[in-house]
């Protein structure tokens, strides 16, 4: 049976407010938030962007989305959960520091910010299934806790997914540090000796301390090396990458993770992807990288494989050419989204109901 997926084109997400229009007219035929129940306690799944970078979703859009919920006399709460990597998003108060220095308040949004602490135990949950690699997920008990999810992803491209949508910001972004962990460890970065210039960026920069510097030139302990691809980000002789073989892994671990997370909410989930300031990686990394498209629009649906295949579409029907893999030849994105529907957590097929 296919699945419906509501689109609306914005074509300059510059324009705030005329995309605040457009997305507001989105949820109201779309009816996306209809799964938000009087009084529910409503996980919205957010990305609030790493210093540097500007490609995360707005908050104007946030208090949309909010707003909505609150009508429903639910209570919304704008949540994320801390990275793997070194930055502004490593702990708690520094995640919500930084959200709030891009936007994100309780005046501004309508909700109460929260990032679980990796450092509290209860905090995290460990949520048995049965996937190919993964039988334990560790995610933020607020997750599971909650009434209902609605997922607010940027789609974009990712160095190990090829593309990010719904999925993605299910499946790593409600793992804890240590599921995030499991998800990259298949990911340590392969060496070009000859490129190299034994300059310090990526030893410095290491979370791991598995990189050392020695007679000028970088090496690395693939024994202590967690995947986090800091030290790609960082190397100014592009003398590091990552070994694009492991790309499966990684994409079917994030999606037995989504799995854990979202098998508990039948019915009670929602989906909105937005495909604007489409940038070449991930707002994770802190700094703007080239934008591979035009802005395209905002989809919804209560349907995480549909949406991310109906994004992935229009874009490359837009662009004429598979933008994702242009950028990321080594990944192929639909890997994630097979597995999905062979899980059972969506369908690849799909009605697109343009507004």
């Amino acid at each position: 049976m296919k699945s419906k997926v509501y689109f609306i084109p914005v074509k300059d997400s510059e324009n705030n407010l005329s995309a605040c229009v457009e997305l507001k007219r989105l949820l109201e035929k779309s009816r996306v938030l209809d799964v938000v129940g009087k009084e529910n306690k409503v996980a919205v799944k957010i990305h609030f962007g790493e210093k540097g970078n500007t490609g995360f979703v707005r908050p104007e859009f946030a208090r949309l989305v909010c707003d909505s919920i609150t009508a429903k006399g639910a209570i919304p709460y704008l949540t994320d959960t801390n990275t793997l990597y070194r930055g502004r998003r490593t702990n708690s108060k520094d995640h919500i520091e930084m959200a709030r220095e891009h936007g994100f308040t309780k005046d501004s949004t309508g909700a109460r910010i929260i990032i679980p602490d990796d450092s509290k135990k209860d905090d995290t949950i460990e949520v048995k299934i049965k996937g190919k690699a993964i039988r334990s997920a560790k995610v933020a008990r607020f997750f599971i806790d909650a009434d209902a999810i609605i997922a607010v992803s940027h789609f974009k491209g990712h160095i190990l997914t090829g593309f990010g949508g719904a999925l993605k910001n299910i499946g790593m972004g409600c793992a804890m540090r240590e599921g995030k962990l499991t998800q990259h460890c298949d990911a340590s970065p392969v060496f070009y000796e000859e490129k190299c210039k034994g300059c310090g960026a990526c030893e410095a920069i290491c979370p791991a301390g598995a990189i050392h510097v020695e007679n000028g030139k970088a090496s690395l302990d693939k024994s202590k090396c967690i995947g986090c691809a800091e030290c790609i980000a960082a190397c100014p002789a592009a003398a590091m990458f990552i070994d694009f073989g492991v790309g499966s892994a990684v994409q079917e671990k994030m999606v037995e993770y989504a799995a854990a997370v979202l098998r508990g909410k039948r019915g009670r989930l929602g989906f909105l992807n937005f495909a604007v300031r489409i940038h070449q990686e991930c707002d994770c990394w802190g700094e703007e990288t080239p934008r591979i498209a035009p802005d395209i629009g905002i989809f919804a649906s209560n349907d995480p494989v549909a949406i991310d295949k109906a994004s992935f579409d229009l874009i490359k029907e837009v662009c004429r050419k598979d933008v994702f893999k242009e950028a990321h030849p080594g990944q192929d994105g639909m890997i994630q989204l097979k597995y999905a529907e062979s899980l059972g957590l969506g369908s690849l097929d799909y009605d697109l109901v343009s507004l």
